[in-house]
């Protein structure tokens, strides 16, 4: 109990006094209710005894004077600090659906669901899409490493994309943490991230197939006018790969299961247009 209230006193400074100890009900119903975490439910195990007006709690969430910017700063930097004290931060970033029903939710919208969409069949749900960074820890008892979220976006369709909101979420967690180096990983949807010079921070993706590839820049010559940008044009992954030799052979984990690999690299420029989801 002594580690819950000293945990739930980091957050102490985002809130005044009233706000802070409804925050703290919330929080302990949100961990205590079983199933469905609404309001309404987490309220019947964080006050039973109706202490303070039910509105009250619904009130805090739509426009309690607290910054969920804040929150996340706090959480990120006493993270980092537990789990990573030293060495690069190892980042992840996805978007998922959180499926919400109704139409009046904010920022609601149907988007493609990854969950149950498979190759040759795509499910499509109604709820928020949520752009999630989430800091790498690989718990003490073994196994599949954990993402322990550090940063959250809602992607509203029209609005930013689900790459510049990550973008935009590195770049505020290399501001909470400006000693610190970063890799972050993500799928192919994400691979632009490359691109956006992210502070401190390695991307490691996958490249499209058709991905237009280029040998490096060559040395300027001297001559008048723009020097090149890009060097002669590659083929594409896929035939650089068929006419590659000199493998490495290598045990790479994937979700804690060690699996064999036979890995090649090379250094490439890649011009790819960010694409809008």
């Amino acid at each position: 109990m002594s580690q819950w209230t000293a945990l739930l006193g980091m957050f102490r400074t985002v809130f005044t006094a009233p706000s802070f100890a409804i925050f703290t009900d919330l929080l302990a119903g949100w961990v205590l209710t079983p199933g469905r975490r609404t309001i309404t439910r987490m309220l019947t195990t964080a006050d039973p005894q109706g202490r303070r007006a039910h509105d009250a709690y619904h009130r805090f969430v739509r426009a309690g004077g607290w910054s969920m910017s804040a929150l996340w700063r706090l959480l990120a930097v006493h993270a980092v600090a537990r789990f990573v004290p030293d060495g690069v931060v190892v980042l992840d970033a996805d978007d998922s659906v959180y499926k919400k029903t109704g139409r009046s939710i904010q920022g609601a919208g149907v988007f493609r669901d990854a969950m149950r969409s498979t190759r040759n069949r795509v499910v499509y749900a109604w709820g928020l899409n949520l752009v999630v960074v989430t800091l790498r820890v690989t718990p003490s008892w073994g196994g599949c490493p954990l993402g322990l979220p550090i940063n959250v976006r809602v992607h509203r369709k029209g609005e930013a994309t689900t790459v510049a909101l990550a973008a935009e979420m590195v770049r505020e967690i290399a501001g909470w943490l400006p000693q610190r180096c970063f890799h972050l990983y993500a799928d192919g949807a994400y691979a632009s991230l490359v691109g956006t010079d992210l502070p401190c921070t390695h991307v490691t993706s996958r490249l499209r197939r058709d991905a237009a590839l280029y040998e490096p820049a060559p040395p300027r010559t001297g001559k008048r006018g723009r020097p090149r940008t890009k060097g002669e044009r590659l083929p594409t992954p896929p035939k650089l790969a068929e006419a590659t030799t000199g493998w490495t052979d290598a045990q790479i984990d994937e979700r804690g299961r060690t699996v064999a690999r036979r890995l090649w690299s090379r250094q490439a420029l890649w011009y790819q247009v960010c694409p809008r989801r």
